[in-house]
């Protein structure tokens, strides 16, 4: 049993952190400073964060990952809770026209992040338990289908298509490696293509984003304005970019660019050598994640580890697809870099589980 944390992962997650600090300031300041008088608004506040996050690390990866088999129905339970609770008017909060947030002071947390790290848990162990039994459609997949379906439309009541979107491929990635008939796979990408298509058709908000997507210059300075300025910025900068401070996009071209968008800040301060250097650490942080799966000595260890890393990954990618104009606009943050308490909290959480599980192989 090795009791050595992998330092290769934690490192590559502490320097993803930290840069992600230094970029919110830099991307957010002149925003800070305009809506607030104080450019170091942000920071202070991803401060905060990531203190709290670092400590979450910490005493994640020392709990026996076993812990979470034990309660992983109680924690799903809670999950779910939150995720009705939320869409109560009065209760929950309404950000950029989702109501998905709890407000507790200055600070807001979300609670369908932490559903994404409820939902891994528990399918880990429902996989775990029904080895003998997982392909068969209606003892094995029809079930978690069922669960995981049901939260993904207490997500979209929110609406948040993003985050839903990230749990159900998390959750069919899981499926994929528990050995699942491909056959199942390809009916389920044509049921989900007719489902993305409807949940497009019936929210305006949706369609306009698609249409943006295909040619954003169609509306410029409307539905295509937040994708031509990404554009802009991860533009010919060369190999070092316009230097760290000297973003031009950010100065109010850019909407909110310490966010979603942050990726193409990153792209214009630090060029092309800065995007290969972040992109290169979460292909690290992927690479360590599906040893640490691969190795660990236990079905629960190895499922929990790969979902978790996966669901970082995935999320990391969607991002970086968007900033890059390949997919249309979702609304997912970047792990570890933009701003946001809920999704740092919950990735440092993840990772201090990853951690754990290395500990123990």
């Amino acid at each position: 049993m090795n009791k050595k944390t992998d330092i290769v992962l934690l490192i590559s997650v502490l320097i993803l952190s930290i840069f992600g600090l230094m970029m919110i300031y830099s991307s957010s300041s002149i925003w800070a400073d305009y809506k607030f008088n104080d450019s170091f608004h942000y920071l202070k506040y991803q401060s905060i964060f990531l203190l709290i996050g670092l400590l979450v690390l910490f005493i994640t990866s020392k709990i026996d990952y076993n812990l979470y088999y034990k309660y992983s129905n109680k924690i799903l339970l809670v999950c779910i809770i939150l995720l009705i609770l939320v869409l109560i008017p009065g209760v929950g909060k309404i950000r950029n026209g989702s109501r998905s947030w709890f407000g507790i002071g200055p600070f807001g947390i979300q609670p369908s992040e932490a559903a994404k790290l409820g939902l891994i848990i528990f399918t880990s162990k429902y996989l775990t338990n029904s080895s003998s039994y997982i392909k068969s459609y209606i003892k094995g997949v029809f079930p978690i289908l069922f669960i995981t379906l049901f939260i993904f439309g207490l997500i979209m009541l929110q609406p948040d298509l993003g985050t839903g979107l990230i749990l159900v491929v998390s959750i069919i990635s899981l499926l994929f490696i528990a050995g699942i008939d491909i056959k199942f796979f390809i009916i389920s990408g044509i049921i989900g293509v007719v489902g993305v298509i409807i949940l497009i058709l019936i929210a305006p908000y949706r369609l306009n984003r698609i249409t943006s997507f295909i040619n954003p210059w169609n509306d410029p300075l409307g539905t295509g304005f937040q994708i031509i300025q990404s554009l802009y910025a991860i533009g010919p900068k060369g190999l070092f970019g316009t230097g760290y401070l000297n973003s031009i996009q950010k100065h109010f071209y850019l909407p909110e660019p310490q966010t979603d968008f942050i990726f193409s800040i990153i792209s214009e301060e630090f060029g092309v050598l800065g995007s290969f250097i972040v992109v290169s650490l979460f292909i690290i942080i992927l690479y360590r994640g599906i040893k640490i799966s691969s190795n660990s000595l236990d079905h629960f260890g190895k499922y929990l580890a790969f979902g978790l890393t996966f669901q970082i990954i995935i999320q990391a990618i969607l991002n970086l697809c968007v900033v890059v104009g390949l997919i249309p606009v979702t609304g997912v943050t970047l792990p570890f870099l933009s701003y946001g308490g809920s999704s740092l909290l919950i990735s440092m959480v993840q990772i201090g589980i990853i951690l754990n599980i290395s500990r123990n192989i």
